[in-house]
């Protein structure tokens, strides 16, 4: 999982359902219904996010020379690939 805590998905969660009341752009459910699908999508969103780290890693590192993790090169590697991956995605 992502190396974001549970504690701070939920923060992220009540927030997004008290902005979601503050513009009344639906009709929602009870709070706790709505917490639970905002912190499974808040979820689902870093495990892709993860992936797509994992898999930028690995292509940095099948290079065919090595690039040192935290040199500016691969700092442009990694947000170039992540980026490219994010796009395959949609996202």
């Amino acid at each position: 999982m992502s190396h974001v805590s549970d504690g701070r998905i939920s923060a992220l969660s009540h927030l997004v359902l008290a902005e979601l009341k503050r513009t009344d752009v639906a009709d929602l459910r009870p709070d706790r219904l709505v917490l639970n699908e905002i912190k499974a999508a808040l979820t689902d969103f870093l495990q892709v996010d993860d992936a797509l780290d994992l898999k930028v890693r690995r292509k940095i590192a099948s290079l065919s020379r090595r690039v040192p993790e935290g040199s500016a090169e691969w700092d442009v590697l990694y947000r170039q690939y992540f980026e490219e991956e994010k796009r395959k995605l949609g996202r």
